[in-house]
């Protein structure tokens, strides 16, 4: 089978180096790619935002199989284009992605379904939202409501924090239109974990768990970013709270999507803390989390392939994931500057060295080719990952991969996977 992958970052190259481990494979496409997925077959210089364009190259090449990574073309109804034409598509439609793009349907779909999340108010107006803040005398979330890579989440201590946020979203439109409303929610308090299930419209199947750590300094400390390293699994998750979780979170959302008529296909991620009165939902996500998906599929045993098709065909039942025991840390590797202004086009050497150890894979987040060197092309530059007897000697393998790996500005975190030792 002909497989396309949509997208271009970590997230994306980690299922195209998993996909192309699997014997039904016959050829591995990926739109538009990344140096690292070129290693893997042919990328393709399409507009993944022009559904039109994704769905003739799919035909062109006798795709049998097309994985969408990112969420801006599920949520602009890619999935629903290519099942139209008669392509297989991983990933959820229009409809059902409007669970990560719209923040505010996302919560009145938990409110409706007794889903727990923060306690919420949503605003279409600046002084509407600044009048509602200037009440409270707690620290608040404020959150753009459409799709904002990842960044569109402010963490503030006091109500003029909040204030101030609301109006770099509203007024001065940082965002964009993913900015246009807005939510503000109470702060919850407690670890953060990452819940990853494979859904296939009825049936769901928890993968192994993961941890994220969001903030670009350690210690938790400094803005947001899409995600500065992550491990699997998340020791914090045990069998009685995983229960609780799939009782409380998954099964009601994915029933609460079908009795909206958006039946849900593909990954669904819910990113939870958990509170002294149980597991909340902070955020969903509709495709597998960057970078939680580098770690977990260092674990997958598992042909990949053959699992995306049995979501796709209804078939989850009869699946049986098998996994790595040894757990996992991937460590991002960012431009400096990040997630501010960088610069990029700076040349990235040392990603052999670090390959060459056992039991590591340097991921290509963003890089590129320019005058036949590797260049930096992006915040997150790569996601260097590894294998070890335990969550030490994982942590100890990706940061010393990490250092053989040299560019102008490189940074990362150094206490990535500290929770689980603690």
């Amino acid at each position: 089978m002909n497989v396309l992958i949509i997208g271009s970052g970590g997230r994306e190259h980690a299922i195209a180096w998993k996909l192309s481990q699997s014997k039904k494979l016959t050829k591995l496409y990926s739109a538009p790619g990344n140096p690292g997925m070129a290693k893997l077959g042919p990328t393709a210089a399409i507009d993944i935002s022009d559904n039109e364009a994704v769905v003739k190259f799919a035909v062109d090449k006798n795709i049998g199989l097309v994985v969408v990574g990112p969420e801006d073309p599920l949520a602009a109804g890619l999935v629903d284009a290519l099942e139209a034409a008669g392509i297989k598509a991983f990933g959820p439609s229009k409809d059902a992605a409007r669970l990560e793009a719209d923040k505010d349907f996302s919560k009145k779909m938990m409110r409706a379904n007794s889903i727990p999340t923060a306690e919420f108010h949503s605003f279409e107006n600046f002084e509407d939202a600044k009048d509602y803040i200037a009440t409270r005398d707690t620290g608040l979330v404020v959150k753009a409501c459409g799709l904002a890579k990842g960044k569109g989440v402010y963490v503030c201590d006091e109500p003029s924090e909040a204030i101030n946020a609301a109006e770099e979203i509203m007024e001065n439109k940082i965002f964009g239109e993913a900015g246009e409303k807005i939510i503000v929610e109470e702060r919850l308090s407690g670890p953060e974990v990452s819940i990853l299930a494979l859904v296939d419209g009825r049936n769901i199947y928890v993968l192994e768990t993961s941890q994220d750590h969001k903030p670009i300094g350690e210690g938790d400390t400094g803005p947001n970013t899409g995600g500065m390293g992550a491990y699997s699994p998340a020791n914090i998750v045990d069998e009685k709270l995983m229960d609780r979780i799939i009782g409380e979170i998954l099964v009601p959302t994915v029933n609460g999507l079908n009795m909206a008529g958006a039946p849900f296909r593909g990954v669904l991620y819910a990113g939870l803390m958990l509170t002294k009165v149980g597991p909340k939902v902070l955020e969903y996500n509709v495709r597998m989390g960057d970078p939680e998906t580098q770690p977990i599929l260092m674990r997958l045993k598992t042909d990949l392939l053959e699992v995306m098709l049995a979501v796709c065909e209804g078939r989850l039942e009869n699946v049986n994931l098998q996994w790595d025991k040894r757990p996992s840390v991937c460590v991002v590797i960012s431009s400096g500057g990040y997630p501010g202004e960088y610069e990029k086009g700076k040349k990235i050497t040392g990603i052999s060295r670090a390959e060459a150890m056992e039991d590591v894979k340097v991921f290509h987040a963003g890089t590129k080719i320019q005058d036949g060197d590797l260049v930096t092309a992006g915040g997150r530059v790569l996601g260097v990952t590894a294998l070890g007897e335990n969550i030490e000697a994982a942590r100890e393998k990706a940061y010393a991969a990490a250092e053989q790996i040299n560019f102008e500005g490189a940074y990362f975190r150094n206490d990535i996977a500290m929770k689980a030792l603690k």
